[in-house]
C-alpha cells in the first residue's frame, strides 16, 4: 500500500512537470511553471513554489511550453503555437504549420490571458484607461493679518497605444481683509484645457486643442484658444519623453474696461480675434522610481496684428509619488502677453503646491 501511495506522488508530480513550460538556464537550472509574457528584456514565469519570476532573457539558455503562446514580432506580425527554443531560433508549432522566428525579431511573447488583456487595451471603451488627479491648497491668517487663499487643480489623461486625450483646469483665489488693504483681491485665476493627440506613424503625431483662461486681476474675462497641428516624438522611451509641436491656432481675448487711476484714465474694453503659430516643445523625465518631472515651453506670434505681438506660456511641475494614491505636487506656471490693457502687468505668474490624489480606472 505504502509502495502504491508513493508511486501515485510521483506520478502527480511527473505529471504537473511533464504539462507545465520549462526553463532552462545557462547554468544548468531547470524552472517550471506557467510562461505569461515577456518583453525583450525579461520572461516572466509563474510558479506555484514562489509566484511570479523574472528571468532575463540572456540567462536563458532554451525554453519548452506547453501551453500555446502568442509571438509578436518586429514586423507587427503574431503566431501562436506551442513554442521550443532551437539554435537562436523560436520554433512555433501553429495550426498551420511550424514557424521558425529569429529571436533577435521577436518583441513580445504572451498567454491566452495576456494576449486576450493586450488585445483589450490596443481598443479600450472611452471611460476606460484614465489617469486623474486633483491637487487642493489651501491657507488661511487671523489675528495681525486677514487672509485666505485656495487652490485647485485637476489633470486627466487616457494614453493608448494609438492616441491620447489629456485635460487639466487649475484655479487660485487669494484676498487680504486687513485694514487699509487695497486691493481685497488679490489673486483670482482659471485655466482649463483639454487636447486630443493620435500617432500617424512611430515619431509622427497630428493633435487638436482648446485653451481657455480668465484673469480677474488683468481684468481678461475669457482667452480661448483653438489649434491643431502636428508633433514629433523626438525622445519616447518609458523614463524620458521630448515632443516637438507646430501648428496653427485661433484666439479670441475679452477684457473689461479698466478703471481709472492716479496716473492712468480708464481704459475701454477689448474684444480681439487673431490667428497665431504654435510652435513648443514638452519633456516629460521620471527622476528615480517616485519622482516625475514636466515641462513644457509654448511661443504663439500673432499673425494677423501688426508689429511684434505675442504670447509664451510656460509650465513646470513636479509630482512625488507617496503612495498608489497620493503624492506630493508642485507646479509653476507664467504666462507672458506682450499686449494687455493699459494699466495692467504682462507676466501672469502661478506657484501652487499640495497633496494629490490620484485615481485609475
Amino acid at each position: 500500500m505504502r509502495q502504491l501511495y508513493l508511486f501515485a506522488v510521483v506520478l502527480i508530480f511527473s505529471c504537473s512537470f511533464l504539462f507545465a513550460d520549462q526553463v532552462v538556464l545557462k547554468n544548468g537550472d531547470h524552472l517550471s511553471g506557467t510562461i505569461t509574457k515577456s518583453d525583450q528584456k525579461s520572461l516572466t514565469l509563474k510558479t506555484d513554489y514562489a509566484d511570479d519570476i523574472k528571468i532575463q532573457w540572456n540567462a536563458i539558455q532554451e525554453i519548452n511550453s506547453t501551453q500555446t503562446l502568442h509571438v509578436a514580432t518586429q514586423a507587427g506580425k503574431t503566431v501562436a503555437g506551442s513554442v521550443t527554443t532551437s539554435d537562436g531560433n523560436f520554433v512555433v508549432a501553429s495550426p498551420a504549420g511550424t514557424v521558425n522566428v529569429a529571436k533577435d525579431e521577436v518583441t513580445a511573447v504572451r498567454s491566452d490571458q495576456e494576449q486576450a488583456a493586450y488585445e483589450k487595451s490596443l481598443h479600450p471603451a472611452l471611460w476606460q484607461g484614465w489617469n486623474v488627479g486633483t491637487t487642493v491648497g489651501f491657507a488661511l491668517t487671523g489675528g495681525n493679518s486677514d487672509t485666505r487663499s485656495l487652490s485647485l487643480a485637476f489633470t486627466g489623461d487616457r494614453k493608448t497605444s494609438h492616441d491620447e486625450i489629456s485635460m487639466y483646469a487649475n484655479t487660485v483665489y487669494a484676498r487680504n481683509d486687513a485694514a487699509g488693504a487695497s486691493p481685497h483681491v488679490t489673486a483670482n485665476s482659471d485655466q482649463g484645457g483639454a487636447r486630443y493627440s493620435r500617432n500617424l506613424t512611430t515619431r509622427l503625431f497630428g493633435y487638436g486643442s482648446a485653451d481657455f483662461q480668465a484673469d480677474a486681476l488683468q481684468e481678461l474675462n475669457l482667452r480661448s484658444i483653438f489649434g491643431g497641428g502636428l508633433g514629433v516624438h523626438v525622445i519616447n522611451t518609458s523614463q524620458t519623453t521630448l515632443d516637438l509641436l507646430g501648428g496653427l491656432n485661433f484666439t479670441h481675448e475679452s477684457y473689461g474696461m479698466v478703471p481709472a487711476t492716479l496716473t492712468l484714465p480708464a481704459q475701454p474694453a477689448i474684444s480681439r480675434s487673431f490667428a497665431a503659430l504654435t510652435l513648443g516643445e514638452e519633456l516629460m523625465h521620471k527622476l528615480g522610481k517616485s519622482t516625475v518631472l514636466t515641462e513644457k515651453a509654448y511661443y504663439f506670434p500673432d499673425l494677423t496684428q501688426s508689429g511684434n505681438q505675442y504670447r509664451t506660456t510656460f509650465n513646470f511641475g513636479a509630482v512625488t509619488k507617496l503612495s498608489t494614491w497620493l503624492s506630493w505636487q508642485n507646479a509653476f506656471g507664467d504666462i507672458y502677453v506682450t499686449n494687455p490693457p493699459l494699466g495692467t502687468k504682462k507676466n501672469d505668474v502661478l506657484l501652487t503646491t499640495g497633496l494629490n490624489v490620484t485615481f485609475t480606472h
